[in-house]
């Protein structure tokens, strides 16, 4: 055990270092044992311990390459600059905008008093309170749709409220039908908890009721993850009457929905899933990119007849929010700041959608004016992984798109742009540097 890691150590060392490039593909993993004396499985072990420390990624088909944002220590870059150019970071994808902390400060003002703070640092249930229900049912209301305060469970985060769902769901071994590009964390999510995921082909429109039909005729599904409204990474959304043939079959198949709306505050005029389909739908969401990261909640609204599993999921998997964060959500949705907020990011991401259109759009980068990512299928010769490496080789790391698929032999050449954390001056010059790469110009240097 201690010597393959011993191996992956020098390996690391020389990404580190750069005589390993961002894009340079490692040798077969027969090839790496003879050159290093060792058996096999024990490179195996090796090239599975890079991927780990996410340092190279692994194409089916193509080999193992060094990936071009390998992770850093907390503070650091992602990627290092080359040249003039300050690294962009267009892998994270953080909405913050100007006078965000001017807006957030007021509200914590009462909860530092030591009554209030003494209350606010109890333990929470994985109901919450009550205010905090009709907050979250408040928040995640739109037009045709508003969750019962009594159907509200809540978490740390959005991932962890996809986490407890699909554990009330899907038993060990058990499939779920997810579509064929999906949340990369779904992916780890799903592995973590033994499920198995089921690729569904779908079409402009998002999923196919056909594709969820023969996959569970081939074998039963317990569940469905579906992102109709703005789903990562395509920034696709399903319209209403996709969503209403999808509920239909839930119903007739009687198959219950995971439905992830965490990027659905930008649009809304996305009714949900389980408007159409409320006794099977389960939908998540969460504060972190209506609000502020640092400071998250996720949301669980679960069928009236479902909320004790999912609550039992929540305490067991160790997933219940803070109470200091749902207080503070109380008080920011009861006073109009995430409103504000909501308002201001729509906002913001139009105007960056905008920038992305008019730069990247000639070259067939997917926008949507109300996302905050683009999805960009790179135009010949052009591959995700080599893309990937003249991006970071610039300071711009941006993620491949071989991080969505579920099926690994399925690789798209495509990235995908987080479009939210980089300040506008060093986003714009990013776009403008992609689009020089692409066209086989000497991207410019500076901001």
């Amino acid at each position: 055990m201690s010597d393959y890691r011993r191996i992956a150590d020098r390996i690391a060392q020389d990404i580190a270092d750069g005589r390993l490039r961002a894009g340079q593909r490692l040798p077969p993993q027969r090839q790496f044992a003879r050159r290093h004396h060792i058996a096999p499985s024990t490179a195996g072990r090796v090239y599975a311990e890079l991927v780990r420390r996410g340092l190279v990624v692994g194409e089916v088909g193509r080999g193992t390459f060094v990936r071009a944002t390998p992770e850093t220590p907390p503070g650091r870059a992602l990627v290092e600059a080359t040249g003039t150019a300050a690294p962009v970071n267009l892998e994270l994808n953080y909405p913050l905008v100007p006078g965000q902390s001017e807006l957030l400060a007021p509200a914590l003002a009462p909860l530092l008093r030591p009554d209030a703070l003494g209350e606010a640092l109890r333990p929470a249930a994985a109901t919450g309170t009550a205010a905090a229900r009709e907050a979250a049912a408040d928040l995640l209301a739109v037009p045709g749709w508003r969750p019962r305060p009594e159907q509200l469970l809540f978490t740390g985060n959005t991932r962890q409220s996809i986490a407890a769902a699909l554990a009330s769901l899907v038993r060990p071994g058990g499939r779920v039908g997810v579509e064929e590009l999906t949340y990369p964390l779904v992916k780890e999510i799903a592995a973590r908890l033994a499920i198995r995921l089921v690729p569904l082909a779908g079409d402009a429109e998002g999923v196919r009721p056909d594709a969820v039909a023969d996959a569970h005729r081939a074998g039963p599904l317990s569940a469905l993850y579906l992102q109709p409204a703005l789903h990562n990474p395509t920034t696709r959304a399903t319209g209403a009457a996709r969503l209403r043939e999808v509920a239909d079959l839930m119903g007739r198949l009687s198959l219950p929905a995971v439905e992830d709306r965490v990027w659905s505050f930008l649009r809304p005029d996305a009714v949900p899933l389980a408007a159409h389909a409320p006794a099977l739908t389960h939908v998540v969401d969460g504060l972190s990119k209506r609000v502020a990261p640092g400071l998250s909640a996720g949301f669980v609204v679960v069928p009236p007849d479902r909320v004790e599993a999912v609550a039992h999921a929540v305490r067991s998997g160790g997933w219940g929010a803070g109470r200091f964060a749902l207080e503070a959500a109380v008080r920011w949705a009861g006073d109009g700041t995430v409103a504000r907020l909501v308002a201001a990011k729509r906002a913001d991401a139009g105007v960056r959608q905008t920038w992305t259109r008019d730069l990247l759009g000639a070259y067939g980068a997917r926008t949507d004016p109300g996302a905050y990512f683009a999805w960009w299928e790179l135009p010949a010769p052009w591959r995700a992984d080599t893309f990937t490496a003249a991006a970071a080789a610039h300071g711009i790391a941006v993620t491949p798109g071989t991080a969505f698929p579920v099926d690994p032999h399925r690789t798209p050449d495509a990235v995908r742009l987080g479009l939210a954390s980089a300040p506008p001056e060093r986003l714009t010059w990013a776009l403008r540097t992609l689009a020089d790469i692409v066209r086989g110009t000497s991207p410019e240097a500076g901001a």
